[in-house]
């Protein structure tokens, strides 16, 4: 990303992939990642999470998880009373149960941005 324009560019996709995530339901960092990439050739889940920790409360932030179904320290308390209003499956360790709650994230139709 070197404009401006393309990193808000960016930004709007990654949002555009949180925002599709269903109550109850969680993606991935990398998932994202791999949705946005295709659409724009560039990016990981490094800046994903980055777009997410400056812009994300905007959206369903908590629905957007690490790889191994766990979110940073700091939001573990905030995350997991959602996860418990919107029925998230949990393990018993406290992460997201991704084999039962992991969603493909999606952007709208091919006249998205």
């Amino acid at each position: 990303m070197t404009t401006p324009e393309e990193r808000e560019l960016y930004a709007e996709l990654v949002l555009q992939c949180a925002e599709s995530v269903p109550r109850g339901r969680v993606t991935t960092y990398g998932a994202i990642a791999d949705v946005v990439g295709h659409r724009l050739g560039r990016g990981g889940p490094r800046l994903v999470g980055n777009v997410m920790a400056t812009h994300g409360a905007a959206v369903a932030w908590w629905r957007v998880v690490r790889s191994d179904g766990s979110l940073p320290p700091s939001h573990d308390e905030e995350a997991r009373q959602a996860y418990l209003e919107e029925g998230t499956p949990l393990r018993p360790g406290g992460a997201v149960d991704l084999r039962a709650a992991f969603v493909a994230p999606t952007l709208r139709g091919a006249d998205a941005p």
